[in-house]
């Protein structure tokens, strides 16, 4: 993270307590240097003071957040309530108020970079003693491997995506990749789903099962 601030004892503050919570911190004491580290090492999260001594801190905040997202905390007195309601309208994920708490401070940013970080989905998908490695495209019963074709395994891992939403069987057909148009129909899934319970059955795995659902397709039950 980026920590632009023109107090240079409060800078030292800062610097030394995040260190210490494990944060590696970049600092600059005005915005011509503070736009120098950005351009030269990037950064997850900006920590900026309103007061620059060379430049409003909202003009610098506008120049940083122009074309891209960078989450920022910005920093301000209690006499600037105007400045912090343009900094939020500009883009700032956060705000504090001079003096503050140097821990409220790294919760702060903690938070923010949470909100700011996509989840990242997990490959597996697991049911039970099924699990689903869609990275991998491995599919094991209590660790132990089973072996698909290519569109059984297609077939399993869209159900397993979406337990217990009940599919058609001309919704499950082009969830097959690979299958070929022209050689086959909804009859085709009915073969696969029929195998595949099979292959479930013979492997262990009570549960989850592919649930027939008359009249409307199939799901599967964890």
């Amino acid at each position: 993270m980026v920590l632009v601030e023109d107090e240079a004892d409060l800078t030292e503050m800062v610097d030394a307590y995040l260190s210490r919570e494990g944060f590696r911190v970049l600092t600059a004491g005005d915005a011509r240097s503070g736009t120098a580290v950005l351009r030269e090492h990037g950064a997850d999260l900006l920590v900026l003071d309103l007061g620059l001594p060379d430049c409003n801190g909202l003009d610098f905040l506008r120049g940083v957040r122009a074309g891209k997202h960078l989450p920022v905390i910005i920093l301000t007195g209690w006499s600037s309530e105007r400045d912090r309601v343009v900094g939020l309208e500009l883009g700032a994920d956060d705000y504090m108020i001079k003096p503050f708490s140097l821990a409220e401070l790294a919760a702060r940013i903690r938070a923010v970079l949470r909100r700011s970080t996509p989840a990242v989905a997990d490959p597996v998908l697991r049911h039970g003693p099924l699990c689903v490695d869609t990275a991998s495209r491995e599919v094991t019963v209590d660790g132990a491997p089973m072996h698909l074709t290519p569109l059984e395994y297609e077939l399993l891992a869209f159900l397993a995506a979406a337990p217990r939403q009940v599919f058609s069987a001309g919704q499950l057909l082009p969830a097959m990749r690979g299958f070929e148009p022209g050689r086959g129909d909804v009859t085709s899934v009915i073969e696969h789903v029929y195998r595949l319970r099979r292959k479930l059955i013979a492997a262990g795995a009570r549960r989850p099962r592919i649930v027939t659902v008359r009249g409307a397709g199939y799901r599967l039950d964890p």
